[in-house]
Order: C-alpha cells, then sequence, then structure tokens
C-alpha cells in the first residue's frame, strides 16, 4: 500500500434484507482516501454514502470486500476490535450535534480526551474552532452552529487519523453552515486530519481536493478540484 494511503476499500458491498427482497446498499466500491487530503461524497439520499461512511468508522461491516485501515481489515475484526479502532483513529461529526445537556461544552469535548491515548486539551480543542469564551456554556446557551462546532472540537480533540462527516451542515442555515465548514476546513489544514463530508449538497464540492460521486450505491465519477475555494466563496 502506498504510504500516504490510509483508507482502501476493494469490493465493498452491502446488502440488506427487507423482508424477501435484498437491498443493495453498497456495490462493489473501491476507493482508496489519503492522508491529510479533504474528500466531499457526493451523492442524493439513498446512494449509500452513508452506508459507505459508516463502514470506514467502524461503524458497520460489509457483506462482501475489504476495508483496509493502513494495513489492518476492518472487515475481519470483532465489535472489540471495530470499538478500540473508533476510539484511537476515527472522529465522527453528524448533522445532529449529540451533545450531553447536563454538560458545559468543555465537559463535553472532556468525555473524548479522558479516553483517547494522544488528545489534545478539551481548551485547545475548542479555542482550534473558535469557541475559547464560550467552553463553559452548557449547549442550550448555545446557537445551532456554536453546537457544531462543539461537536467538532469534541472529534478532533482525539487527534484522529480521519474525521468523518455526515451532512455536518444538514440542519443549519446557509451563514452558520459556511462558518462550520470554515472550522472543518481549518482543523484539516492544522492537524493534518484526512476528512471526509457527505452530503448532498453540490456547493460544498468547491472546497474538496477530490469530489465523489456517487448514485444507487456505487462510485460514478472522481475528480481532483485543481484549487480547493474557501468555505466563504461558497453558496448555494
Amino acid at each position: 500500500m502506498a504510504d500516504d494511503v490510509v483508507f482502501r476499500a476493494e469490493g465493498l458491498t452491502k446488502t440488506y434484507r427487507v423482508g424477501d427482497v435484498d437491498v443493495h446498499a453498497l456495490r462493489d466500491v473501491d476507493l482508496d482516501l489519503r492522508r491529510g487530503e479533504f474528500v466531499v461524497i457526493l451523492g442524493p439520499s439513498g446512494s449509500g454514502k452513508s452506508t459507505l461512511l459508516n463502514i470506514l468508522g467502524g461503524l458497520d461491516v460489509p457483506t462482501r470486500g475489504h476495508v483496509r485501515f493502513l494495513e489492518h481489515d476492518l472487515a475481519a475484526d470483532d465489535d472489540a476490535a471495530l470499538t478500540a479502532f473508533r476510539r484511537d483513529h476515527v472522529g465522527f461529526v453528524f448533522q445532529f450535534y449529540n451533545l450531553i445537556p447536563s454538560l458545559t461544552a468543555r465537559e463535553n469535548v472532556a468525555l473524548v480526551t479522558e479516553v483517547s491515548p494522544h488528545p489534545m486539551t478539551p481548551e485547545a480543542a475548542l479555542a482550534l474552532v473558535g469557541l475559547d469564551e464560550r467552553m463553559d456554556h452548557f449547549p442550550a446557551q448555545l446557537s445551532g452552529g456554536e453546537q457544531q462546532r462543539v461537536a467538532i472540537a469534541r472529534a478532533v480533540a482525539k487527534r484522529p487519523d480521519v474525521l468523518l462527516c455526515d451532512e455536518p451542515t444538514g440542519a443549519l442555515d446557509f451563514e452558520t453552515g459556511v462558518k462550520v465548514l470554515e472550522v472543518l476546513a481549518h482543523a484539516n489544514r492544522e492537524l493534518g486530519t484526512t476528512t471526509v463530508v457527505i452530503t448532498h449538497n453540490a456547493a460544498i464540492a468547491g472546497m474538496a481536493d477530490r469530489v465523489i460521486r456517487m448514485r444507487s450505491g456505487g462510485i460514478v465519477g472522481i475528480e481532483r478540484n485543481a484549487q480547493r475555494r474557501p468555505p466563504a466563496e461558497l453558496s448555494w
């Protein structure tokens, strides 16, 4: 495997049984993700992008095929090994923030730093996302965009090898969404973390190194942007 390849998926297939019908969420997907790159996976609902993200993150396993993190085959792991993989190597950001209401921003981030092998401090992680002065606020005292930035701080605080983001701006208005994308781009630049954003919003593709287009469970195109556009130049 090339030195800069973090993930390699080969023949990745996921089939769900719904009653008497097989639903093919992924069909023979081949994909490499490289160290430090910013990738946008673009496709409509039902295209398989969330299933792909879940398998890359060790939240699900393929029906067939292999997905390797460095030289480690995740498809062969048991639940305990996948839990350790998620804890030590992956940061997740979802559309909904999943913060604990009774904990401050600092305490929400500390939940991760207390169990990670080489974390940054909660304060440093919150400073990275521009919340230096809001770290002792509870989620109810924060705007939606600020709550999403806490969620990003929580994800990057463990210094993950890869940051997987599932529709991170889906619940936000345009201006707030741009601020969240700026935070993701900043974290990718500052930490060198491979960052994957899945979205149905084609405008976000402009900020990526590579854009992977999915439809009906397969990859239908991969494009490399000549230059990444800053989020402030995007519009939708």
